[in-house]
């Protein structure tokens, strides 16, 4: 019984990780709100919230997997969705000729599609970092 449980606790702690995740990250949108604009039908917002979710759930799944007890994959999932928020906020910077989040909230599905690569590229290179 012990593997169910111990189961079912990784999955419960990961998925309130990735809801604070996206707490953290609609905190830092500042001109939109996230699902706001996913109940609009912006795909772009959508595609960049889904690479958020896929990416932090890929930085879990290397720390569950490389993690010897519970509070470390809690430490390394606190740490995931740090790195993942600079990631985006790297990412924003560096884009000089617009505004990650204008494009988004204009509906710009490439630079959606851009985001979502960003957050997916990096939760692999953050998890596969994981010791």
């Amino acid at each position: 019984m012990g593997p169910f449980i111990a189961t079912f606790i990784y999955f419960v702690i990961s998925v309130v990780i990735v809801l604070i995740g996206l707490v953290i990250f609609e905190i830092l949108t500042r001109k939109y709100k996230d699902m706001d604009e996913v109940l609009k039908g912006n795909q772009a917002v959508a595609l960049s919230i889904a690479g958020k979710i896929i990416g932090i759930c890929i930085i879990l799944a290397f720390a569950i997997y490389h993690s010897t007890a519970i509070y470390e994959t809690l430490i390394w999932g606190a740490y995931g969705i740090l790195l993942q928020m600079i990631a985006y906020l790297l990412y924003d910077l560096f884009t000089r000729k617009f505004s990650v989040e204008e494009q988004l909230l204009k509906n710009n599905v490439a630079v959606g599609i851009i985001s979502m690569s960003v957050s997916i590229g990096l939760g692999f290179v953050i998890g596969a970092s994981i010791t």
